[in-house]
């Protein structure tokens, strides 16, 4: 169980997203050979909207967890789903023998009606993870926003949210992708005077091109410190220069949340195997 794990050990896990296509799969198979050839403790492999993408989901988490032998995390989003669509999921996962999800509400699908919005099955992600803990054997994980979610309007809001996915039984957390550490020390203080104590994993993105870094924050709505800026200033002409620039900020930020007792890390891969081998291959030597 990835909980026990994270209770005894420093980890490193990665997040990778299905192919879109079926005729992409061979290569994100590729992609997962590579990434388990740096040994993570787990592998979390994202949901498509609104569970479009579902079935994709299944088959890599399963290839994760059988072929590769590495604990598999699904992800699971409710914003778009009825609870009989969820326990069909729940079912596949457990027949891949896959049993662990990461529980999200997820964002509103494009098409999705205000009346079918506001009368969804589930309005939020520690509803979800109440009802699978009625209903299936699955482990639980959770989300977490070191600089709150977008959507809410106090970080006392969020973390009372938080505290309702440990209460719904959530086993441990990952976070949303930061840039600066000082938010994720803030929020790790607030969070254990909140009475949440279950195990956090810091989720950091390598932004290794300038394109990326508006597309990373219109989604995740993370803050840009200033040193991010001026790299991508500096380096954001130059494809080769900015990906360095961009792996070493990411490098530094990991060294920083070592030294200062944060023991688990998990990587915003973007199917990147490379990048993601330069920097496990720097925080280990």
């Amino acid at each position: 169980m990835i909980q026990n794990i994270l209770e005894n050990k420093r980890t490193i896990s990665f997040e990778v997203y299905p192919p879109k296509k079926e005729g992409e799969f061979e290569s994100a198979f590729q992609v997962l050979d590579s990434l388990g050839r740096l040994n993570p403790d787990f592998i979390s492999v994202t949901y498509g909207a609104g569970g479009s993408r579902f079935g994709k989901t299944v088959e890599i988490a399963s290839y994760i967890q059988n072929s590769l032998g590495i604990d598999a995390v699904a992800h699971m989003t409710c914003v778009g789903s009825k609870k009989e669509q969820l326990l069909k999921v729940c079912a596949d996962l457990e027949a891949a023998n896959v049993s662990h999800v990461l529980a999200l509400r997820g964002d509103r699908p494009r098409d999705m009606t205000d009346e079918q919005f506001h009368s969804r099955d589930f309005a939020h992600a520690s509803d979800m993870m109440t009802f699978l803990q009625e209903h299936t054997d699955l482990t639980l994980a959770g989300a977490c926003y070191p600089e709150k979610h977008f959507e809410s309007f106090s970080m006392e809001s969020d973390l009372n949210h938080l505290k309702k996915k440990q209460e719904a039984g959530a086993r441990f957390l990952i976070s949303q992708l930061f840039f600066d550490n000082d938010f994720y020390y803030s929020f790790l203080e607030k969070a254990e005077k909140k009475g949440i104590h279950i195990p956090v994993c810091a989720g950091i993105m390598p932004i290794t091109s300038a394109k990326q870094i508006g597309t990373t924050i219109s989604l995740s709505g993370s803050s840009v410190p200033k040193r991010l800026s001026d790299l991508i200033a500096a380096h954001g002409d130059n494809a080769e220069d900015m990906r360095k620039a961009g792996i070493d900020y990411a490098i530094c930020q990991i060294r920083d949340l070592q030294e200062n007792g944060v023991n688990h890390i998990h990587i915003y891969t973007m199917n990147k195997p490379g990048t993601a081998a330069e920097i496990v291959q720097a925080i280990y030597r």
